[in-house]
């Protein structure tokens, strides 16, 4: 029997940007401002949907911290007790990220149904005044992680978080346009309604994907069957059996399996080829083969 390992990170599926540590350094500072200024006013104004916001606002800052400090947590090195780093640190931050939203909309929704049974006087100016500040800061904290989010859930889940607060800015803006043409309160809880849907849907995709992540499912966008197949049909592959993939971090990947060749070790080249081409063609960029003489050695030989 033999087994080969390899890394490679130059597979469209590496890590993330290094500058994106700048990246959450601003957004934090932006968003932590602004957070204290739209609860601030949101009191003073009397209006739900800006506490509303500046609570979503203050879960994402949160949220950044939290995306930031397992982004650097997961650059430090192995260690004789974690021998893989601290990697998954950015699968359980998205994780976290996605319960916080929850709690946060929970506790919006009992302040909004309760304001919405007993509607307060609104100063609509002021509401448009700190939403429109709210859309400019949301967004662009969002595109300091536009380019990161393909590869890395992590920064999709920063990204997701700010591009979503800005549309609710938006949203609030209109609110308040539409109270100081109407003079009807009853707007601005059915507003912050909206932002719990808002970010509920949001939320969703995020904890789907870091529970699977959790739950060490095959990532997004890395076909099993193809990779099986791929395997089952190399030169010299009479069967193919213990084949896993699993996320070793947001943006990184993982692979072991057992191949039953008859003829004998291929040699390292061999295995240098399939590390190459699971991490150029399949987004794998740990690998780990074991070769095996016969079917029966999966049995213990």
């Amino acid at each position: 029997m033999g087994a080969g390992h390899s890394h490679a990170h130059d597979n469209g599926h590496g890590h993330a940007p290094a500058d994106f540590g700048r990246a959450f350094a601003i957004g934090v500072v932006l968003n932590t401002g602004f957070v204290i200024v739209e609860a601030v006013f949101g009191v003073l104004s009397g209006s739900m949907a800006l506490v509303a916001d500046a609570g979503h606002n203050l879960s994402d800052v949160l949220a950044l911290l939290l995306a930031w400090g397992a982004s650097v947590a997961a650059k430090r090195p192995a260690s004789p007790r974690f021998t893989w780093g601290f990697k998954s640190s950015t699968i359980l931050a998205a994780l976290a990220n996605a319960t916080l939203l929850l709690v946060a909309i929970g506790m919006i929704l009992v302040e909004t149904l309760t304001r919405l049974l007993d509607p307060r006087p609104v100063e609509a100016g002021t509401v448009m005044l700190v939403a429109g500040i709210g859309v400019v800061i949301n967004a662009a904290t969002a595109l300091l992680f536009l380019r990161g989010r393909a590869h890395d859930i992590n920064i999709r889940g920063a990204y997701l978080h700010m591009a979503g607060d800005a549309l609710v800015s938006v949203g609030v803006v209109a609110a308040g346009g539409l109270i100081l043409l109407t003079g009807l309160q009853w707007i601005d809880p059915l507003t912050s309604l909206v932002i719990v849907a808002v970010i509920a849907w949001g939320t969703w995709g995020l904890l789907a994907d870091s529970v699977k992540m959790g739950m060490l499912g095959v990532p997004a966008g890395i076909d099993e069957g193809a990779v099986r197949a791929y395997l089952a049909g190399l030169p010299g592959v009479s069967a193919i059996h213990d084949l896993h993939i699993w996320p070793m971090s947001t943006t990184e990947t993982a692979l072991t399996a057992h191949l039953v060749m008859p003829g004998g070790h291929p040699g390292d080249n061999f295995l240098a080829e399939v590390a190459h081409e699971l991490a150029h063609h399949h987004r794998i960029g740990h690998t780990t083969v074991q070769v095996e003489l016969d079917r029966a050695c999966a049995d213990g030989c």
